[in-house]
């Protein structure tokens, strides 16, 4: 057996401590590293990418909307990782979220569904003077008592609008469905009800229309669906939205950027809201969800299941693919006339790169579409801040009534313009035959 002697111990005794001080710095280099990747703390601040067509307009909205060429700023520790952007709006929405107050309203729909909505006054005039709603359509599963939506909600009240918050059917907690089916990727008739409400009770009001993720798709689909539905609005603000839910589904089976396991929570989150209305789908006599639906249901993992089995049956779709292509407003959006804003972020965890050639190539082609790509944000994010406490007002809240407040003055001041402006674009979409695919 081999043994050191006292002369060999003393050879490599000065250099055992430096070599362990040498395997701290690694270690600590190795974790700084990792935090500076995932954090993405490298990465620099830019205005928004904002793609659009050289017009009065657009002219107009560059200079009275600062936010469309400034740098946005997240919080500096964490702001510029989409992942976390994206965890800290779904825990918690906002910071110090105000609660306005509001009064429900319950709209009976043609096949027994009752839909509700809440609507908020106005706190104080509008700049312009004039009466403008906000009608606006919360991401999925979503409601005007999440925290995000009260703190939008607060703001554009401040600022002289009224808001209307559609509740989407079976998202608010104890409130039983009356019908068996729930809101869906796609199905616009109860923000249509809530819509059809706001124009018959204030004759003189304006409306901007406003979606939020899957409320996005939600408001565009709209929109496109009928032109009729466009009367008495100033323009529509899209934040967050896939556009095409066939290539997204797609997209949401994959690994990178995690998004399978976004997939994997939304899925979780979806199947506990579904089974809260067991007894409702289960019960009425037309409904067309089954015990055999519901099993399949228990077993689901991803979105795609969960709409194979429950979601595409609330209106008969033959096919998952029938589902997709017809509640996407991919096949609808070229029929928006009005001034239209999309919103996304490039580092968005839940909309794939490939997504945003859809609204880039509609604001390449259509002179009434800005499309603003920030950097950083997130999915529904957009977190400003110094260091590391985000502010309770966010840049998206900010930018969204900024907007707007720019199409108002827009209409108010220019209306020979904006006539002018709705007939070529009425007269470039008959002459082009403008489409989309995605």
């Amino acid at each position: 057996m081999t043994t050191l002697d006292n002369g060999d111990m003393n050879t490599f005794g000065p250099e055992l401590p430096a070599m362990f001080d040498g395997m701290k710095l690694a270690a600590v280099a190795t974790i700084l590293y990792v935090i500076v990747r995932c954090l993405n703390l490298k990465s620099t601040t830019e205005p928004p990418e904002v793609t659009y067509q050289d017009t009065p307009l657009s002219r107009y909205l560059l200079k009275s909307c600062p936010l469309l060429t400034k740098e946005y700023i997240p919080p500096l520790l964490w702001g510029k990782s989409g992942h976390l952007q994206t965890a800290l709006y779904g825990k918690m929405g906002r910071v110090n979220t105000p609660t306005p107050c509001g009064v429900r309203k319950f709209l009976s729909m043609p096949d027994g569904a009752t839909a509700t909505f809440d609507l908020f006054e106005a706190l104080g005039d509008h700049s312009t003077g004039d009466d403008i709603t906000m009608v606006i359509c919360p991401g999925i599963g979503n409601h005007s008592e999440k925290n995000y939506i009260r703190t939008f909600v607060d703001h554009s009240q401040r600022q002289g609008y009224r808001c209307a918050v559609l509740n989407h059917l079976g998202a608010l907690p104890n409130m039983d469905l009356t019908s068996p089916r729930m809101f869906t990727y796609g199905c616009t008739w109860e923000y249509a009800a809530m819509v059809s409400y706001v124009k018959e009770a204030f004759p003189q009001t304006a409306l901007v229309v406003v979606g939020f993720s899957l409320g996005g798709n939600i408001v565009c689909k709209f929109l496109g669906e009928n032109r009729s539905n466009q009367d008495r609005v100033l323009c529509c603000v899209s934040v967050c939205q896939g556009y095409n839910a066939l290539r997204a589904q797609e997209t949401f089976l994959q690994w990178d950027q995690c998004r399978r396991l976004y997939n994997f929570v939304l899925a979780d989150n979806m199947k506990k809201l579904i089974l809260s209305h067991r007894s409702s789908l289960l019960g009425l006599n037309s409904s067309n969800i089954g015990d055999a639906d519901l099993e399949r249901l228990y077993a689901a993992t991803s979105l795609t299941q969960i709409d194979d089995s429950i979601m595409r049956k609330f209106h008969g779709y033959s096919s998952l693919k029938e589902y997709y292509e017809q509640e996407s407003c991919v096949h609808y959006i070229h029929n928006v006339t009005v001034p239209l804003l999309l919103v996304n972020s490039a580092d968005d965890p839940l909309v794939h790169q490939s997504l945003l050639a859809i609204p880039r190539t509609l604001a390449e082609k259509m002179p009434n579409v800005i499309f603003a790509l920030t950097q950083h944000g997130g999915h529904l994010g957009f977190f400003e801040g110094a260091v590391l406490f985000p502010q309770p007002l966010t840049w998206i809240d900010k930018f969204i009534v900024e907007y707007t407040d720019a199409i108002c003055h827009w209409e108010k001041n220019h209306p020979a313009c904006q006539k002018s402006s709705q007939q070529d674009m009425n007269s470039y979409l008959q002459r082009t035959g403008v489409t989309l695919s995605g």
